[in-house]
């Protein structure tokens, strides 16, 4: 055939990876923070660009406010937006310094009389919060919250007088945990993966493995949904898989599942991937707001839990 001169017409371009498709999803969504904290894990951003964008949720007593967790509006600080920002430095390697003492110095002032946290301030009264979040004059004590901050306190070695107290109330909490659910569990497991009495978490992991299993607590065949149970309270068809759990090969929760069930369970997490490149919000939605501003969240959440398996390179 004789050569016309005319470049040929480019082929069909191979399917998009699942990455280039969030990013997509992630620069027409997501707010500066989750932009920049994409772009730190996945883009090789810089860690300066997500703490400055970070610092726009700070208040002057220390804590973080202004919605950072999308469940809770208004700018007051409270300890869940706080445990928010304390895992996106702690994602920077930047949890310590003056920065975390401020820190540590407000969660002393809204910490309730056994010295842990509670899930919501009173202060965040008068302004929007999600219905499955009660606003009372004297909250109580919870591991959710408080799981999670020690958890990261003590992985980057932050030695605050509030820490003996907290920690002693999270060794309490999870070792006398029977009937639980989902969220509370991540919070225990939060908490022992980084506890500094190594033999005494292993064996609190132990126990809240086969708490898990006994009360069905993860769905581990993905095609059979409708025989697994969602915790009460949640919303329907929020159901949570062994990843939710062990978000990496490290974590203590690994060891209570086998390599099917975890397979199974990261081939669900990435078939989770919407048309649009994000991960949908499986909790229960209240307003608009909260859930446009998580699902940016949600689905870094998940390719890093991917990444953490090596299910794809970036």
């Amino acid at each position: 055939m004789e050569d016309s001169g005319v470049s040929p017409l480019p082929s069909t371009p191979p399917a998009r990876s699942p990455l280039f498709r969030a990013e997509q999803f992630i620069w027409l969504t997501a707010r500066v923070l989750e932009q920049r904290l994409f772009a730190y894990h996945f883009l090789h951003g810089c860690p300066q660009a997500v703490e400055a964008a970070l610092d726009a949720y700070r208040n002057e007593d220390g804590g973080y406010g202004h919605a950072l967790e999308p469940d809770l509006r208004g700018p007051v600080s409270q300890p869940l937006h706080t445990a928010r920002a304390l895992r996106v430095l702690d994602a920077l390697g930047r949890c310590g310094g003056q920065r975390v003492e401020r820190v540590c110095r407000y969660l002393t002032s809204v910490s309730t009389p056994d010295g842990a946290l509670p899930a919501v301030h009173p202060g965040q009264r008068g302004y929007p919060t999600a219905p499955f979040l009660t606003v009372v004059d004297n909250p109580p004590s919870e591991l959710l919250t408080t799981g999670p901050v020690v958890g990261l306190l003590h992985r980057n070695e932050v030695w605050h007088a509030w820490l003996f107290r907290a920690t002693d109330y999270c060794w309490q909490a999870v070792e006398s945990l029977e009937k639980s659910h989902p969220y509370e569990v991540q919070a225990a497991v939060a908490f022992l993966d980084s506890a500094p009495d190594r033999p005494r978490a292993q064996a609190a992991a132990d126990r809240l493995g086969h708490l898990v299993r006994e009360q069905r607590l993860a769905a581990l065949d993905p095609d059979r949904l409708d025989a697994s149970p969602v915790a009460a309270g949640y919303a329907p068809g929020e159901h949570h898989f062994p990843h939710d759990f062990a978000r990496s090969p490290d974590s203590l929760a690994r060891a209570w599942f086998t390599d099917d069930e975890m397979t199974r369970s990261l081939d669900h997490l990435a078939a989770g991937q919407q048309e649009d490149g994000g991960w949908p919000v499986t909790w229960r939605q209240w307003a608009p707001a909260p859930t446009l501003e998580a699902r940016p969240m949600v689905t870094i959440e998940a390719l890093r839990t991917l990444r953490a398996y090596g299910r794809f390179v970036g």
